[in-house]
């Protein structure tokens, strides 16, 4: 029933930017948190950034904090990743997620189908 479509990946020099996309279907924002999480082959699957649409709260990785911020448009039902000053190690598919809590993948009910980012050196 419901759907998360993520767009906007792609391959980037390091230092450059990239916007990710990430359109629900059959989703309430309003009390609920959504965000996105990423996995590179061979790591464990981390927390990016989330955010709780009842009051706006941001939750962000130590190591994404003050380059990537997390928004949304209520009217496009929709939540984007700005990603800015992308580094190599930001390498990962991207997954876009709803109905759960804070940082916590377990938590996390709807995942998407990912979208790839490559930062080269």
């Amino acid at each position: 029933q419901v759907q998360l479509v993520e767009s906007g990946g792609g391959s980037v020099q390091a230092g450059g930017s990239l916007r990710l996309s990430c359109a629900a279907s059959g989703y309430t924002y309003s009390r609920n948190y959504m965000g996105w999480f990423r996995q590179a082959p061979g790591k464990e699957r981390e927390g990016v950034a989330t955010s709780y649409t009842g009051d706006s709260s941001t939750y962000y990785a130590g190591s994404v904090k003050c380059r990537f911020t997390i928004s949304q448009d209520n009217a496009k039902n929709t939540v984007y990743l700005q990603m800015n000053s992308l580094k190599p190690e930001d390498t990962a598919m991207y997954y876009c997620v709803a109905g759960g809590f804070r940082m916590v993948a377990a938590s996390y009910e709807y995942w998407g189908q990912g979208t790839q980012v490559t930062v080269s050196s």
